[in-house]
């Protein structure tokens, strides 16, 4: 058993939410500035939180402590 606890990473955390069956949910790049030229399409879905693919989870995970 370690005697020091591992750290959260903040800025993992506070990037990422998991969800009730565990999955990750994130925000999409893009969406601060320069929105001019992007559709309304565009701005709509990049609004939308997006999962964290499969391979990458558990890394995250245990980045943040969970």
């Amino acid at each position: 058993m370690p005697k020091v606890k591992a750290k959260t990473n903040k800025s993992v955390a506070s990037r990422f939410k998991v969800t009730a069956k565990g999955k990750l949910k994130r925000g999409h790049p893009g969406r601060r500035h320069k929105l001019t030229k992007k559709s309304s399409k565009t701005k709509r879905s990049l609004g939308n939180p997006g999962l964290v693919d499969e391979s990458q989870v558990k890394m995250y995970k245990r980045m943040m402590g969970k």
